[in-house]
């Protein structure tokens, strides 16, 4: 018999063929019992991949030239695949390691707020609330962000101080740009401190906890720059710009990293009506970008010397540049006078990280900046009935931007990941051991082992193994009649292809150990 069963396994090995490159592929029509469909355009089990979600939807209507229905998914948005899954996965357990290790708990807020809790909190980018249709009860909008609900939820439960993260879905009715992370429906992750804290302690956790994101995830070289609102404030009210157009103004700004200075300047004169000299006062400051010399030199700037908005605010960046240095964080930062953040709530600091490096989108150009945020503590105090203020401070993570450049380079670097996390797969020799199967399933199961089998009967020995190589599970259990009968099981390394023999009731230690050994 074991003669037997050594030619069995070198006729398996000889006939196996090998083919790791494609995950969840099963040959003769999914023998092996994997019921995902595939269709000539996804291979590889990509159910997304140069589809029209991918392009975000050309038929806006849903409906093609004929007026038959298209199916898709709506503008600016898409499905993930197995695969793309666990990409994603990757990249949000490091996330969420970061968090934790940052000791934050995590809460959770409705999908749709109130209108009136979203309204005036988003400058001009007001116009991109997703509202939700009267139906005769309250007046609903889609969340835009996280950050105006925590405020929210902070104010509702009298809360004095929390560090939280946030991990959901948000919505907005913007222009998407799909091959570059940029959708209409995305998750964002949020980490906040609320609460009255000593200067810039916070703000310099929430910068270290950036940089080590982006470390971890190995996306390449990064910039995190930095600015206040204050610098800004001072800057303006020192060039001549009525209080009144601080905002609007600030969100021109804005708008430098993707326009250059011309049209941002055209927007301030035409459509902000700045007179021209003060605009050109504006741009001599807001193109300067650079480290501590730049914050000792426009300290100390002729006119923004007597600016006691601006003076605070380098006061505040000079610290935060000496924490990060103690909390090794400090090689990544750069004072960017170009910086304002759009957003109206934002009251103080305010930072963006951004890759230098690995973005090639072709016409569509990089992502963007992938995390940013600052600090906002007025924000809380608009929900309280009483305007009693919580300072805040905070971070957001674009993981749709993330996830586009950690799939291109572990694509580049031929870097496979698995789509399941199964760990064994249970592999019948011969017919009519489909009770068997599945008593050595419920037994890894009920050890707590991630474990899967053929849905056939009486699958084909070829398939079931060729099955497990390309889903790259590490171990298989395989039992035949004369297992049975001897109360053995075989385990096999999927990798290596070696085989070891052992008694049934030493399954769930030796796969524990062979698992904990890879």
């Amino acid at each position: 018999m074991e003669k037997m069963d050594n030619q069995l396994s070198d006729l398996v090995n000889k006939e196996l063929k090998v083919d790791v490159a494609a995950p969840n592929k099963s040959p003769e029509n999914d023998k092996a019992g994997n019921h995902s469909k595939r269709t000539e355009n996804d291979k590889d089990g990509n159910h997304s991949k140069g589809s029209q979600n991918e392009k975000g939807g050309s038929q806006s209507k849903g409906k093609g030239k004929s007026g038959k229905f298209v199916l898709k998914t709506p503008k600016g948005t898409r499905d993930y695949g197995p695969m793309e899954m666990a990409y994603r996965r990757e990249v949000f357990n490091v996330i969420y390691s970061v968090f934790h290790m940052h000791g934050a708990v995590q809460i959770e807020t409705p999908v749709f707020e109130l209108k009136d809790v979203l309204t005036g909190k988003y400058g001009e980018d007001s116009k991109l609330i997703y509202d939700l249709e009267d139906q005769g009860g309250e007046i609903l909008s889609l969340r835009y962000d996280l950050t105006v609900p925590f405020a929210r939820y902070v104010a509702m439960n009298k809360i004095d101080n929390i560090k939280r993260y946030h991990v959901a879905r948000v919505y907005r009715r913007d222009s998407p740009a799909m091959t570059r992370g940029r959708y209409r429906e995305f998750y964002q992750c949020d980490f906040d401190i609320a609460g009255q804290f000593d200067a810039m302690i916070p703000d310099a956790e929430c910068v270290q906890l950036v940089h080590q994101v982006l470390s971890k995830l190995g996306l390449g070289e990064f910039t995190i720059k930095i600015n206040h609102r204050k610098i800004l404030d001072g800057v303006f009210g020192s060039c001549g710009v009525p209080s009144e157009k601080f905002r609007p103004i600030c969100s021109a700004v804005d708008k430098l990293d993707k326009s250059p200075w011309e049209e941002v300047r055209k927007e301030m004169v035409d459509e902000k009506g700045l007179d021209e000299e003060v605009a050109d006062k504006i741009g001599n400051y807001v193109k300067l970008s650079g480290r501590e010399e730049l914050l000792e030199t426009l300290a100390n700037d002729e006119l923004l010397k007597s600016s006691p908005s601006a003076q605070a605010g380098f006061a505040d960046l000079k610290l935060l540049f000496q924490y990060c240095k103690s909390l090794g964080c400090a090689e990544h930062l750069v004072f960017d006078m170009g910086l304002a953040r759009g957003l109206d709530y934002y009251t103080g600091v305010i930072y963006e990280a951004v890759l230098t490096a690995g973005q090639n989108f072709g016409e569509e150009g990089p992502v963007g900046s992938v995390a940013g945020g600052g600090r906002y503590d007025g924000l809380v105090g608009m929900f309280d009935p009483k305007k009693k203020t919580v300072p805040c401070v905070g971070l957001s993570f674009g993981i749709e931007r993330l996830f586009t450049i950690y799939e291109q380079k572990m694509r580049a670097e031929s870097n496979k990941v698995r789509a399941t996390q199964t760990e064994v797969f249970v592999v019948t020799a011969c017919k009519g051991m489909v009770h068997e199967r599945l008593k050595l399933l419920g037994l890894l199961h009920e050890a707590g082992i991630k474990a899967e089998g053929s849905y056939k009967n009486n699958p084909k020995i070829l398939n079931q193994l060729q099955y497990a190589e390309d889903n790259k599970i590490p171990l298989v259990a395989l039992i035949g009649e004369s297992e049975v009968e001897a109360g053995v099981v075989k385990i096999r390394d999927t990798v290596t292809r070696e085989e070891t023999t052992i008694k049934r009731e030493e399954l769930v230690e030796t796969v524990r150990q062979k698992l904990g050994g890879l």
